[in-house]
């Protein structure tokens, strides 16, 4: 208990802190930092995180990135779905094209390459990354690591290369459902649709059946502005940090910081070919080329929606692009990780 107690509280104590400094979500990555220094140390609980815990922090997550699909901003898109999605596909192929050059290494296997270089739903990957048979914890750093370069870049981009400059718009968020009823909405979609996953044998059904649940009902409107609670979603975040954080070794250590060199030349690219998408989404559509840009910046959500905001950029068809890209690779990573597993078997 005092293993706990004292990883509790440091953790709490820096989230909050690295908040005030604006690191992009702080209670993911402050729980792995403190997490793999824990386990160094031979602090951390012998436990580890319990499972049914790890599934509750992907279940919460779920939920939250079911709430981002909004009927209003996926109309913005109008006539330019195909476009959008063939964006979107193009990022994916990226991607994986960079997961198994990263594979190739004979540290890194070729799944822990894909799962650590998909560029899109760091968090949720991290967090079903052992379930799909990865090491999470290189997945995690290097993802870290991507969502890191993106964010510090993106506003550097924005004003050298797009001379883009911040606006006196007002954007004003409307009040949310009741606390009970976000705690509610969270219950029921985690856990019946961590249940109907399970029953159809869905992939990550810890992460996927809440993200579809939430997605559904907040679509049909019955969701009534229900949303995760900040509190909770910072605890998943925390739970998800710790569970990769605690299986860290100075071994693995190690291996990882031979693979980050690597890593960082193949977020580079996959970054500048992102950005060639946009160029071509430009083309494709109405939106300008920094429209373009941020809405094929490969990481961040949250990050693009306040540059994209600041600037007055079209905030509307920018986040929409981006939840179109975070879901297609949260779905397309853990279907194409089991059909994958399936070949192999028959193939055997």
């Amino acid at each position: 208990m005092s293993r706990w107690f004292s990883l509790v509280l440091v953790t709490v104590v820096l989230t909050i802190g690295a908040a005030q400094l604006s690191i992009p979500s702080p209670g993911l990555f402050v729980a792995l930092f403190v997490a793999v220094v824990f386990a160094l140390a031979g602090w951390a609980p012998a436990s580890g995180l319990p499972k049914r815990l790890g599934i509750a922090s992907q279940a919460v997550l779920g939920v939250e990135i079911g709430t981002l699909v909004q009927r209003d901003t996926l109309a913005t898109l109008g006539d330019n779905w195909l476009p959008v999605v063939l964006a979107c596909l193009g990022t994916l192929v990226l991607s994986i094209g960079a997961g198994a050059l990263l594979g190739l290494r004979k540290d890194v296997d070729s799944l822990t390459g894909a799962l650590a270089l998909v560029a899109g739903g760091a968090s949720g990957l991290v967090a079903i990354a052992q379930e799909l048979g990865g090491d999470e914890r290189v997945v995690a750093v290097v993802q870290y690591l991507r969502v890191v370069l993106v964010t510090t870049t993106m506003p550097l981009v924005a004003t050298l290369v797009f001379s883009a400059r911040g606006t006196d718009a007002v954007f004003v968020v409307t009040a949310g459902a009741p606390w009970y009823l976000d705690l509610i909405f969270v219950a029921f979609c985690a856990a019946v649709g961590y249940v109907l996953a399970r029953l159809i044998k869905l992939p990550a059904p810890g992460l996927l059946g809440p993200l579809i649940l939430a997605t559904v009902v907040d679509l049909l409107g019955f969701s009534f502005g229900a949303g995760v609670p900040p509190v909770l979603l910072a605890a998943a975040y925390i739970g998800i940090g710790w569970q990769a954080g605690m299986r860290f070794t100075i071994e693995s250590l190690r291996s990882i910081s031979r693979v980050l060199p690597t890593a960082l030349l193949l977020i580079i690219g996959v970054t500048v070919g992102c950005a060639m998408l946009g160029l071509w989404l430009t083309n494709a559509t109405s939106i300008t080329a920094y429209e373009g840009y941020l809405a094929t910046t490969p990481g961040g959500v949250y990050a693009v929606l306040a540059v994209a905001a600041s600037t007055g950029a079209n905030v509307t068809f920018v986040v929409a692009a981006q939840v179109i890209r975070v879901f297609m690779m949260l779905f397309a990573v853990p279907v194409g990780t089991k059909i994958v597993r399936h070949y192999r078997r028959g193939s055997g």
